[in-house]
């Protein structure tokens, strides 16, 4: 500005206002920051919820596929086990399958499917395996409980742990699902 008195110039500062510290909410870099880290946690607990599932219905799968004791007490004699032999191979190779994409993202940092599309595949994958796999579970409980009812030897045994394991498989993807819910909920549609 021009004073009109003595033909000077008049300097006028103005004092920039003192910037507020970045906190971990709001739209800072500590905000970015958080949802990396969270997003990566929730990356390594699907991936880990998708491992123990693997590695439960491989002993499911290995339980029922080495209970052959020799007449009556040979898994492959009852549907009710054959169903819970296959479905645990199933769960086998999608939970392997799984993995591997996983542990592929987190070593190298790429997808190796476009983000929309494995999200909605986990979802539906998960979903559906974990369906099947507390199927195969109630459908080998009666027939087990039945041959039990005859007195508890090592057949009855396997086939209980067996069952047990597929349980455990379904928690596993049961939750994975529920991970994969949120993903996809998350998910941005533009």
């Amino acid at each position: 500005m021009l004073d009109s008195s003595n033909n000077s110039a008049v300097k006028i500062e103005v004092q920039p206002e003192p910037a507020e510290p970045v906190t971990g909410g709001g739209g800072g870099g500590g905000g970015i920051l958080q949802q990396w880290s969270r997003e990566d946690l929730i990356k390594r607990g699907s991936l880990g919820l998708r491992g123990l599932a693997l590695f439960f219905s491989l002993i499911s799968l290995i339980l029922v596929a080495s209970n052959k004791h020799g007449g009556w007490a040979d898994f492959d004699k009852y549907p009710q086990y054959r169903y819970l032999l296959a479905i645990a191979i199933l769960s086998c190779f999608y939970t392997g399958g799984q993995v591997h994409l996983g542990v592929h993202e987190l070593s190298t940092g790429r997808k190796m499917l476009q983000p929309r599309i494995a999200v909605l595949f986990d979802f539906i994958g998960d979903q559906i395996m974990a369906y099947l796999l507390i199927s195969s579970a109630s459908s080998a409980i009666p027939i087990t409980d039945t041959i039990r009812e005859g007195g508890d030897n090592i057949f009855t045994d396997s086939s209980s742990s067996a069952i047990s394991m597929s349980f455990l498989a379904f928690i596993c993807l049961a939750l994975s699902a529920i991970i994969s819910g949120h993903k996809l909920s998350a998910q941005t549609c533009i």
